[in-house]
């Protein structure tokens, strides 16, 4: 009997760790579907658009490297994205909502992370964004990538910074109301973010020439969120005016997008909208392209602007693949709580 209740004990455990495998299989799979219907409906066009501009400004002692890795540069713009689904803490390096803050948030919001620490708290700020601040620190994480002539870690650091830095030029990422679920207009993030250039963005004039050298990185990082919260304003302004005066049966259309039938703004309501902004999506994009090859430039500048002639024969592809395998390995394994190989 006592055979008997051990093995029913062990039956038992092994049925419990067997359902919580199968839900935690079924959450996986329903995360992984969510991840894919967002590539669908709204797709990462502008990142990689940006990214891939940014390469074109840097000076031929820096494009001989960025420019053999221009595909990689485009492709992975959007991995920060992909990782806010798997990694704990991604999710808020994306934004920062200012108007939390107040009016005054430029004059008391700290400029550098262990001020701002020290007077809000981490805990806070992570709650409301962490975006202007954590550009920083991947701007030293790339320096000493650059130090260190780690081709891997120069891609995916700069692949990275340039996520964010277009992440802090949208309006919509400065405010807590930023898919307009406060006013009634939900949608318009990935309508501002996504649709628009989706659109328009193969007339916009991208050229803007060659870096400059940023002395004050954070300086610049601030005026940057702190313009693109002041945008905000006629990005929810403009979109209400033109939905009262707009045939509500117009405003949305359905797109086959990978076989998938989408909602989506229609193209009329889109090119009124896109009228009324006045070119503020073009401005911010413009914007990003240059902020984001000033950086990666200045980065370079600090780091004492090494050779990178000699790490040019450096192919990403299989370094790529086991680190992306690894990520998702980790992250199934927090979800189970499984012990991975060769831990004691």
């Amino acid at each position: 009997m006592a055979q008997l209740g051990v093995f029913r004990k062990k039956k038992s455990a092994g049925y419990r760790f067997f359902l919580r495998f199968i839900a935690c299989l079924h959450l996986f799979m329903l995360v992984t579907s969510i991840v894919q219907a967002a590539d669908v409906k709204w797709g990462f066009w502008a990142h990689k658009r940006i990214n891939r501009m940014a390469v074109f400004r840097l000076p031929a002692e820096m494009q001989y490297f960025y420019k053999k890795n221009i595909d990689y540069l485009t492709e992975n713009a959007t991995n920060p994205d992909r990782r806010r689904y798997s990694v704990v803490g991604e999710a808020e390096r994306h934004y920062v909502d200012l108007d939390v803050y107040g009016d005054s948030a430029r004059i008391t919001l700290p400029k550098y992370w262990k001020d701002a620490v020290q007077k809000i708290g981490e805990d806070s700020l992570r709650k409301h964004g962490i975006v202007p601040w954590y550009i920083q620190t991947a701007v030293f994480q790339l320096t000493e990538a650059f130090k260190a002539r780690d081709p891997a870690r120069i891609l995916r650091i700069s692949a990275d910074l340039g996520h964010y830095i277009a992440d802090a030029h949208v309006p919509l990422h400065t405010t807590r109301n930023y898919n307009g679920q406060l006013s009634n207009q939900e949608g318009i993030h990935a309508f501002w973010e996504s649709r628009l250039p989706e659109l328009f963005a193969e007339d916009y004039e991208m050229w803007i020439g060659e870096p400059v050298y940023q002395t004050d990185i954070a300086e610049q990082v601030w005026k940057t969120v702190m313009a693109s919260n002041m945008a905000s304003d006629s990005v929810f302004e403009f979109e209400k005016q033109l939905t009262a005066s707009f045939d509500p049966y117009k405003k949305y259309s359905y797109e086959l997008r990978n076989n998938v039938l989408t909602r989506s703004y229609s193209r009329e309501f889109s090119e009124k909208y896109h009228q009324m902004l006045g070119g503020q999506v073009e401005r911010r994009m413009k914007a990003s392209v240059k902020m984001v090859g000033d950086i990666w430039f200045s980065c370079w500048i600090n780091a004492g602007q090494p050779d990178l002639k000699t790490i040019a024969g450096f192919v990403p592809d299989e370094k790529v693949k086991n680190e992306e395998a690894a990520e998702q390995q980790s992250w199934f394994q927090r979800l189970l709580r499984v012990r991975p190989e060769g831990d004691e």
